[in-house]
């Protein structure tokens, strides 16, 4: 296992992101047409609005548009906004998610896997968390409100968390009044699993304290310094046992940061006794990945 962390760790970024491109396509157009359409099941944000529109235009009218054909016009004004207040990196590869997404709609028929309800609303809230946490942990989005989230703490500071509850409402009562009440609930479940899903996978905002007890403190801390750009807190201690004299380190550290950070200690101490402690919040200076980024390129020239 080892060994294959180190290898995909060679790879270069833009391949990984190409790679997770197609891969968190392939999850979310599967998602869609083998579980939440053919459960009358909604996704939330504009893949949800994108289906609800489908959905209604073939109740009132009677005429059918794919739902990829909708999440691609919706993206439209949504990437091009990303584009001006974002970045061209992350908004590139969030269009090129989007494209591949509503290509892939349209090509994999609508299959009905299940009759279960229930099973669709897990199974296809999984499989898209699935799809947009591995784009959120690789540096772009799948689209969509993604993008908006981007742009307005980048603009205001603000979250989105308001915006997307209210969003996700309008979609689960729309459901509910045009389709059935049972649609809007199981709606709710299959947001619910997404959500937990891209939580698991998307770690960087979840963070811990790690309190590491050694004699090695002066090797240690310049290797957290350099390589994940954390700041460490010394705290002279002794052991209640040994008595023994030692360096109490405190650092916080993100989930995401975890694996190397064990790789760390292990290589300066393999004796050092570590705490891993979930931290609720932080406030103050806590680098985030791009600073992360920019204080490293700082570094290395």
């Amino acid at each position: 296992m080892e060994n294959l962390i180190v290898l995909l760790n060679k790879i270069p970024d833009q391949i990984k992101r190409i790679a997770i491109i197609f891969w968190s396509s392939i999850l979310l157009a599967c998602a869609l047409n083998l579980f939440l359409i053919p459960g009358n099941i909604f996704g939330s944000g504009l893949n949800g609005i994108a289906q609800l529109i489908s959905s209604l235009l073939v109740k009132i009218t009677g005429i059918n548009i794919d739902t990829g054909y909708f999440i691609f016009l919706l993206n439209v004004p949504v990437g091009i906004l990303g584009w001006l207040k974002v970045g061209k990196s992350f908004t590139y590869y969030s269009v090129l998610t989007v494209l591949l997404t509503t290509i892939l709609a349209i090509v994999i028929p609508v299959i009905h896997l299940t009759s279960n309800p229930l099973m669709s609303a897990l199974f296809g809230g999984v499989i898209t968390g699935a799809g947009v946490g591995y784009a959120l942990k690789f540096g772009f989005s799948t689209g969509g409100m993604d993008i908006i989230a981007v742009v307005l703490n980048k603009t205001t500071g603000k979250s989105i968390g308001s915006l997307m509850m209210i969003t996700n409402m309008m979609i689960i009562l729309t459901a509910g009044v045009y389709f059935s009440w049972q649609s809007a609930l199981y709606t709710i479940i299959s947001n619910y699993a997404m959500t937990r899903v891209v939580d698991g996978i998307h770690t960087s905002h979840q963070k811990l304290t790690a309190f590491v007890v050694t004699k090695h403190a002066e090797a240690i801390i310049p290797e957290v310094k350099n390589s994940l750009i954390r700041g460490v807190t010394v705290l002279q201690s002794s052991g209640g046992y040994s008595d023994s004299k030692n360096q109490t380190l405190m650092i916080v550290l993100t989930r995401y940061e975890l694996y190397k950070f064990k790789q760390i200690i292990e290589q300066t101490d393999p004796a050092a006794f570590i705490n891993f402690v979930n931290t609720a919040d932080v406030a103050g200076n806590f680098a985030d990945e791009k600073q992360q980024d920019e204080i490293k390129n700082k570094l290395s020239n």
